[in-house]
């Protein structure tokens, strides 16, 4: 298994939380059901609960950089692939922040629609150049 496969793993949970209003306890059984190796379950659950925890933080950025795009009004995929990536790119250590964009783009290629891929490039390397290049934490 891979680390896309556990970010995957780990989009699907945050969707269920975050649409289907499941409790993380839910979330889990995609976990189990994902197959995925100890060290790749654990950065699966890792990135799932600490993009949860951090959710108004990682909204606040989405809302600040999304310009014209409300949070709630994004499609929940794209809106959850923000949240991930940018939970990776802020919160994650020794993972390039081009590694973590390219990963959004892929989910985005794989759970969204064609135009979503431009939007999230575009929104991460908007926050990354604003925060990330200079080593700044998010504003919120």
């Amino acid at each position: 298994m891979s680390r896309h496969e556990a970010r995957a793993t780990a989009l699907q949970m945050l969707f269920q939380m975050d649409v289907g209003e499941n409790p993380p306890e839910t979330a889990l059984f995609t976990l189990e059901e994902a197959a995925l190796s100890e060290a790749d379950g654990e950065f699966a659950k890792e990135l799932a609960f600490g993009t949860q925890e951090k959710l108004a933080e990682l909204d606040a950025l989405i809302r600040k950089y999304s310009y014209q795009w409300d949070v709630d009004r994004l499609a929940n995929v794209d809106r959850n692939v923000l949240r991930l990536a940018l939970y990776e790119m802020f919160f994650v250590e020794n993972i390039p922040h081009s590694v973590t964009i390219d990963e959004a783009i892929e989910l985005a290629k794989l759970f969204s629609t064609e135009e979503s891929k431009a939007f999230i490039n575009g929104v991460l390397d908007t926050i990354y150049k604003n925060h990330l290049e200079n080593k700044e934490q998010p504003e919120v």
